[in-house]
């Protein structure tokens, strides 16, 4: 990964596009300080989310939305 300072980044923006749209990356500095990385935007997300990847190992109780109801009317004075 090369850097360039933002002077040659303003002055070459088109020509560094293109580079990242070829799949390259770089990292624009200010003074020799890296300040921002600049990369293709399909890299940026490859994690990809498992839904569903639990399916089948844990059962959810019939009584779950009720689950301590007792204890919860108790804290609000709603108690039988």
């Amino acid at each position: 990964m090369y850097v360039v300072n933002i002077h040659e980044a303003k002055t070459h923006l088109s020509r560094l596009i293109e580079k990242v749209a070829a799949g390259e990356s770089f990292i624009i500095a200010k003074a020799g300080k890296p300040m921002a990385k600049v990369m293709p935007i399909d890299t940026v997300h490859k994690e990809q989310r498992r839904v569903g990847f639990l399916q089948g190992e844990f059962k959810v109780p019939d009584d779950f939305d009720r689950m301590g109801d007792k204890e919860i009317e108790s804290f609000f004075g709603a108690a039988e």
